[in-house]
């Protein structure tokens, strides 16, 4: 399952990160502006390792910290999609953008049914959770709670009232791309909340890769797109510490695990 749904969002990740400016014509539904599906798009870029390099662990516990997170977000952008699916490319020409429209309703769709159906029958098996072998520092641990609270937090507002919360995001948002950052960034709080409860950097060593590559790739489309932020208005400059910050927890949590793995 992780695996298949690591091809699907590297496809998204192409489509928003590089073909950002084209949506219009090879996405789902027009996204507007630039940086928004950027942003979209490094999400869809890191979740790709998340899933990828979770599928790849051979116990369940180095695996697990991938599957809260992906279930959140799926349900979650399957919502935001029946309450603005009149937004979506379903009346377009098939090639591109209205097949593209119909593949995101089936995924929406089926992913999050066929993951609520397997989870069961995982949980149910029978084994015992390897020893932790590398505890994650408390510094760590008090960092990451930080940042998945912010997150957690915005993600919430924006989800539940797109239309009202919307000032306190660091760029325009619609209705529907609102409550798209909602979801991503209460998936991400609740992948972080999972890593936290694991305390073992062996365990987390997908979930600190992915946290490493969304952060740096949210600079990237900063830099990229720096004119659609309001960068007058103090939101700004609080998202850009986020996102450095959690680039550089990130990448300090990659060279530890590694380093643990290695160890190990």
């Amino acid at each position: 399952m992780l695996l298949v749904a690591s091809g699907l969002v590297a496809l998204a990740a192409f489509q928003l990160f590089v073909l950002t400016d084209h949506t219009d014509s090879y996405f789902s539904w027009t996204i507007a502006p630039g940086l928004t599906a950027a942003f979209l798009g490094a999400g869809y870029f890191a979740s790709f390792f998340l899933e990828n390099l979770a599928a790849r662990r051979a116990a369940w516990a180095d695996a697990r910290v991938s599957v809260p997170p992906v279930l959140v977000f799926t349900v979650l952008t399957e919502i935001a999609t029946l309450v603005h699916v009149g937004k979506f490319h379903f009346h377009e020409r098939l090639i591109w953008a209205g097949l593209a429209a119909w593949i995101w309703i089936a995924i929406y769709t089926l992913v999050p049914i066929a993951m609520v159906l397997l989870l069961p029958a995982q949980l149910r098996s029978h084994g015992d959770d390897p020893p932790r072998t590398a505890s994650m520092p408390t510094i760590v641990a008090i960092v990451l709670g930080l940042q998945a609270l912010a997150v957690g937090v915005i993600g919430l507002l924006l989800f539940l009232d797109p239309v009202r919360w919307a000032s306190i995001w660091p760029w325009t948002l619609t209705p529907l791309t609102g409550q798209a950052v909602g979801a991503w960034l209460l998936g991400i709080a609740v992948g972080v909340a999972g890593s936290i409860v694991e305390r073992d950097l062996v365990r987390i060593r997908p979930a600190m890769t992915a946290y490493a590559l969304f952060g740096t790739a949210e600079l990237v489309a900063l830099a990229r797109y720096g004119a659609d932020v309001r960068w007058g208005e103090p939101q700004s400059w609080i998202f850009l510490g986020i996102v450095a910050s959690i680039g550089a927890i990130g990448w300090l949590g990659v060279s530890a695990s590694t380093k643990a793995t290695t160890a190990a």
